[in-house]
């Protein structure tokens, strides 16, 4: 815009933004397509995650926008590029889809490993990411810069949910997670919360994420608690392929007195919980649990359309569509990156779980989260958390760990 080249060097960029929120609605003339690359692990071992979170971000697009694809008088259009689970891979296409594609805006990635390796390519192309449905905190933390926001949980908030879930006095757990950024930050994160419920962590387990094998593991698990009085809960952290759950229910940890915990995971997943009625746990999200529009809206397209109920990063994909939606309305379709942030920052927008807030210090969503108990049921083929109590964003102090 001419104006803003005439602007002198010390005018502030957040003065810049706050120009472009107030500068109205784009001029027909001006209104190119919004371009937004989404860069996801469409093959590998979190595939699963990847397609729905696709499939939920262009379903939230539709709602967010009434079917028209519109906003502002832009279209929107998406490029869609596949990680593959390497952080390499990842890092690259969302350098291209920056330059060579012409994005606005991204979204991604599915593994924590490759949302690390993407977090730079932002800062570097001054454009914004955000991630959806990695949860490793140092995404929002330790690794964090000021183009990243993030729609999908973080470690942090898993932990505090599920400590707040399970933790008790008189209870001593151990952990088995996996063994890279989402399994470490988010045990990290799981420790931190424990001692405000009374509750005590006494061992940390980690194993490969492609561990077929948790024997050993395992057995180290039960030899620590063994030693321990109280209730006794082996709560474990895992995504993607392998089934720990499965393999510690074949050890029998009951002769023990040992039980397994968990947080909540896709459909697919849940099956293996039909094993643990009773299991206690938080999860992000449950199709039948949140009573919003938008949610009610999700599961009956999505049921029409697929014939099968929204999933875990559905929600996820619909949640990120919709922010993208609101910053837009915001900014009066400005694509510009001082006015998205300077619209984004403490923005609250709505999604399936009801409101999220973009915290302005780390661009964290804070968000509700939900305690479950395992009920099956015989005509599902996976198991129902059924909701024991919702966990509120006011009732989970999350921390920042950005230094901001």
């Amino acid at each position: 815009m001419p104006l803003l080249k005439s602007l002198p060097r010390w005018f502030g960029t957040a003065a810049v933004g706050a120009l472009l929120l107030l500068a109205g609605p784009v001029r027909a003339e001006e209104a190119k397509p919004v371009r937004i690359a989404v860069v996801e692990d469409r093959t590998g071992p979190l595939e699963a995650y990847a397609k729905q979170m696709e499939t939920g971000f262009r379903l939230g697009l539709e709602y967010a926008t009434k079917g028209t694809m519109t906003v502002a008088g832009r279209k929107i259009e998406v490029i869609e590029k596949d990680s593959q689970g390497k952080p390499d891979v990842g890092r690259n296409l969302l350098a291209e889809a920056y330059g060579d594609d012409g994005a606005d805006l991204a979204i991604g990635g599915t593994s924590s490993a490759v949302a690390l390796a993407m977090l730079p390519v932002a800062q570097d192309n001054k454009k914004l990411l955000i991630v959806e449905p990695a949860v490793a905190d140092s995404i929002t933390g330790a690794k964090w810069n000021r183009y990243i926001f993030r729609t999908a949980r973080n470690s942090s908030q898993d932990a505090i949910a599920n400590a707040l879930a399970i933790g008790k006095p008189d209870t001593v757990i151990a952990t088995l997670a996996q063994d890279y950024a989402f399994g470490r930050d988010g045990v990290a994160a799981f420790r931190a919360a424990l001692p405000a419920t009374g509750a005590r962590l006494v061992h940390e387990e980690y194993a490969p994420p492609a561990t077929t094998d948790f024997t050993a593991p395992a057995q180290r698990l039960f030899d620590a608690l063994a030693k321990e009085k109280g209730r006794k809960i082996i709560f474990v952290i895992w995504a993607g392929g392998g089934n720990p759950l499965a393999a510690l229910k074949a050890l029998a940890p009951e002769r023990l007195g040992i039980e397994i915990s968990t947080g909540g995971n896709i459909l697919p997943a849940l099956a293996a919980y039909k094993a643990f009625p009773g299991l206690e746990g938080a999860t992000y999200y449950y199709y039948a649990i949140p009573k919003n529009p938008a949610n009610d809206w999700l599961v009956a397209e999505h049921e029409k359309r697929f014939h099968a109920p929204p999933d875990f990063f559905t929600c996820g994909g619909m949640s990120a569509a919709m922010a993208v939606v609101t910053a837009l309305e915001k900014t009066h379709g400005s694509t510009d990156t001082e006015a998205l942030i300077a619209a984004m920052e403490g923005m609250a927008f709505p999604t399936p779980k009801g409101e999220m807030v973009f915290r302005a210090q780390d661009h964290q969503a804070l968000q509700a989260m939900y305690a479950f108990r395992i009920k099956v049921d015989p005509a599902l083929a996976w198991a129902v958390p059924e909701l024991t109590r919702e966990i509120s964003l006011h009732d989970m102090a999350v921390p920042i760990q950005n230094g901001r």
